[in-house]
């Protein structure tokens, strides 16, 4: 008799947890914490700078301005810059002569040649059509947040509430430094071949490898007088 009971139990169970599994049955693909429901974003967008074609080259103020185009072009960890020089323009063989002098700029500031694109665009004969210089530059894309609240005192099926976690990631988003590294991971600098080679020079031989101590880092309690 016990046995039966013992079965019957069992059989219950299983027909309980399968109602329970077939009520929700889409639960692991939806957002179950906070941080799953929002996700800081970035997208990219041209960062230009149109140099007006000169016979001389760069004027002294174009010169600046690269500068601090170059400025911005660092902060953000840009990629490959294109000088678009205006093609069947006015002026063609000033305007190509103004983008060699762009180019050497460039390189001169220490800008890698690999990173540097030489192009043309149509100008339709346009006098006056400027040299344009761009570079991609990622943009944090911060969610608004406050325009979702559901009834937080009933939550029957225990889901995450729509709004929460979105101040978390707007204010990341927001504060990011670089936001292409929301997007992929920032460039490793470097390796310090000298200092690895003499972390290995002395692991060879054998010898202590951690800093020497320094006798300003030590420290006591004070003994107070009762």
């Amino acid at each position: 008799m016990s046995s039966l009971l013992r079965t019957s139990a069992i059989l219950s169970a299983l027909c309980l947890s399968a109602c329970a599994t077939a009520s929700t049955p889409d639960r692991l693909v939806e957002a179950r914490t906070p941080t799953e429901h929002f996700k800081a974003t970035a997208v990219a967008q041209a960062e230009s700078l149109a140099l007006a074609v000169h016979v001389q080259g760069l004027s002294s103020n174009q010169a600046d301005a690269l500068i601090a185009y170059l400025d911005g072009w660092r902060d953000a960890e840009g990629g490959a810059i294109t000088i678009q020089t205006p093609a069947a323009g006015a002026d063609t063989s000033s305007a190509y002569r103004a983008a060699e002098a762009a180019r050497s700029f460039l390189l001169g500031q220490g800008v890698s040649p690999s990173l540097i694109i030489m192009a043309g665009y149509d100008a339709d004969a346009q006098a006056g059509a400027p040299l344009r210089i761009a570079y991609s530059r990622y943009q944090a894309v911060v969610p608004r947040c406050g325009e979702q609240w559901t009834n937080i005192a009933h939550s029957a099926r225990n889901q995450v509430q729509p709004n929460f976690g979105c101040a978390i990631t707007a204010n990341m988003a927001a504060q990011v430094a670089n936001p292409a590294d929301l997007v992929r991971p920032a460039d490793l600098a470097p390796a310090d071949a000298q200092r690895r080679v003499y972390a290995l020079d002395k692991y060879r031989r054998g010898e202590v490898m951690s800093s020497a101590v320094d006798d300003q880092a030590k420290g006591v309690v004070s003994s107070v007088a009762k």
